[in-house]
């Protein structure tokens, strides 16, 4: 039986419903009131649509900028080549970590490979090119995950979306939207419009933005966080569920992931920059910010790039 549990609204940045939940318009106007937004995902764990208030904080001129950044091919795809840049900068710090003499695994071959790609991202001359460079230091990066994840069960040859077809690809799409969520809920307290994008393509019934500061990110939440569970043997087969060619993480799996993630993003690190201890949620806030000042002309955009 489950006993009632206060929760002070003050201390909430966001709500993650995971299968069948009845809400009233009472609730709805309670959480718009404390600007606190509503993320909903179904029975298999796969990210539904969010319950957004009303925007906390406006700015005409700010999405005025924006746009002209989108409309503008070549403002355009220097913001792409930064996000992938970023990216891809943290992708080879999961490598050259999980890669180095102390753990005994040799990634060489492919952190050579993503850092030969890394170098023709300055000129690539349109969008599409972005993409497809960053989609081939993906591939190459899933390919060193055989050695990184230590558990025999852990398979895991390619990347498989919908559906994912073993329990990794599960995972990686199970934290990938809690990371796509998290950019959202972020977004959200910014004048930023979660609608307008750069890299990934502007569309209907999606917040495109959301996905270029999710890039950025993936790699030191999600993928660290997937290493640590697999290879500390929390998280094991008995968590999934299997099906022909169709595989998702049980609710027993996601009461031990959705605790991690929830300390993860708690977790603090010196700020360099900032010359305090900052939170992981923080970051993607400060990725917000950051990308705020570069369309309004203050700052370049740096993406932010592990630095330990």
């Amino acid at each position: 039986m489950l006993h009632k549990r206060p929760v002070p609204i003050e201390d909430v940045e966001a709500f993650y419903v995971f299968g069948e939940m009845d809400f009233n318009t009472k609730l709805l106007n309670f959480l718009a009131r404390h600007h606190v937004p509503v993320h909903i995902f179904n029975y298999y764990g796969f990210y539904s649509a969010s319950i957004m208030p009303r925007q906390e904080i406006n700015s005409g001129h700010l999405l005025v900028r924006q746009v002209e950044h989108y409309a503008d091919r070549k403002k355009r795809l220097a913001l792409a080549r930064s996000l992938v840049e970023g990216a891809s900068f943290n992708i080879l710090k999961n490598l050259k970590y999980y890669g180095s003499a102390s753990r005994g695994r040799d990634l060489g071959g492919v952190i050579a490979m993503i850092e030969t790609e890394r170098k023709k991202i300055a000129t690539a001359p349109d969008i599409n090119t972005v993409m497809g460079i960053e989609g081939t230091m993906r591939a190459a990066y899933y390919q060193a995950w055989p050695l990184i994840l230590t558990a025999p069960w852990a398979e895991f040859t390619r990347r498989v979306k919908r559906p994912p077809d073993n329990p990794i690809n599960a995972l990686v799409s199970f934290s990938n939207s809690l990371c796509y969520t998290l950019a959202l809920s972020e977004i959200y307290r910014t004048p930023l419009s979660p609608l307008i994008s750069y890299l990934h393509e502007p569309g209907a019934r999606r917040y495109s933005l959301s996905l270029d500061i999710a890039e950025i990110f993936k790699p030191i939440l999600c993928d660290r966080l997937i290493f640590k569970l697999i290879n500390n043997g929390e998280l094991r087969p008995e968590h999934f569920d299997e099906r022909l060619n169709y595989c998702y993480l049980k609710e027993s799996g996601r009461k031990i992931l959705l605790p991690a993630w929830d300390e993860r993003l708690k977790q603090t690190i010196e700020h360099r920059g900032l010359g305090r201890k900052t939170s992981y949620r923080r970051l993607v806030r400060l990725e917000c910010y950051r990308l705020e000042r570069h369309l309004m002309g203050i700052d370049r955009y740096e993406p932010f790039k592990i630095w330990w």
